[in-house]
């Protein structure tokens, strides 16, 4: 099954609940949250006041990925915001099972994520314990880049993974996904599809969203 998770990072944030209940209306079935701290990458945007205030107008699961050195020290705090999924990276933390069980133990799912350099085999050890695994097809920090495809041999070997451990994880991807890149992603094996610029970068939300999935589930109907 095929999601369209919608990231606020390229949203009008005077505008912010009438994005969000637009891109609800295209068919986006999450809401990607990005936050960044400025050290872990070069960007600074929100925190968890800003996640409870998304938790008061959508009942989409809001989708949390923690850009941030010691998220350990930030994850109740999100939790109790509202989240419902938070995603940590492998390269951000020094007990990548102790973080993931730590999310858990809030009730909430748990995903990694690896940067576009990060191999996949530096999540062996953890791939029975997550919820989903996010790729980035982006070096992370900033919207609006351009998609890198080396993330898409990532994903197929992550799919191979699953298949041959018999493990559950979905897999995301995240960065520069849009109508000419998103039938790639969703054939390499891609189920959750993070998109920001092209959701709310020009147009109507509602509208981009739609075009996405659709262009996303034609892809699957040829997948082979």
């Amino acid at each position: 099954m095929i999601e369209l998770a919608s990231s606020i990072l390229s949203a009008d944030f005077a505008h912010l609940a009438d994005q969000v209940r637009s891109a609800a209306e295209g068919g986006a079935a999450v809401i990607h949250v990005d936050i960044m701290d400025g050290h872990f990458v070069p960007n600074l945007t929100i925190g968890p006041p800003v996640v409870n205030s998304l938790r008061k107008f959508t009942r989409l699961p809001l989708d949390c990925h923690l850009m941030i050195e010691n998220p350990d020290e930030f994850i109740p705090a999100f939790a109790e915001a509202g989240a419902d999924w938070i995603s940590i990276h492998q390269e951000a933390c020094r007990h990548l099972n102790r973080s993931l069980h730590l999310i858990r133990a809030h009730g909430l799912l748990a995903g990694v994520v690896i940067n576009p350099a990060t191999p996949v085999e530096t999540l062996s050890e953890v791939l029975d314990i997550v919820d989903y695994v996010l790729v980035m097809s982006v070096n992370p920090g900033f919207g609006a880049q351009k998609f890198l495809p080396g993330s898409l041999r990532k994903l197929r070997r992550l799919a191979e993974i699953r298949a041959e451990r018999g493990l559950n994880y979905r897999l995301e991807v995240d960065g520069g996904v849009a109508l000419d890149t998103v039938a790639d992603v969703v054939r390499a094996g891609a189920e959750i599809l993070v998109a920001g610029n092209a959701v709310f970068g020009e147009g109507d939300p509602m509208t981009n969203a739609q075009r996405l999935l659709k262009a996303a589930t034609e892809a699957t109907l040829l997948k082979v």
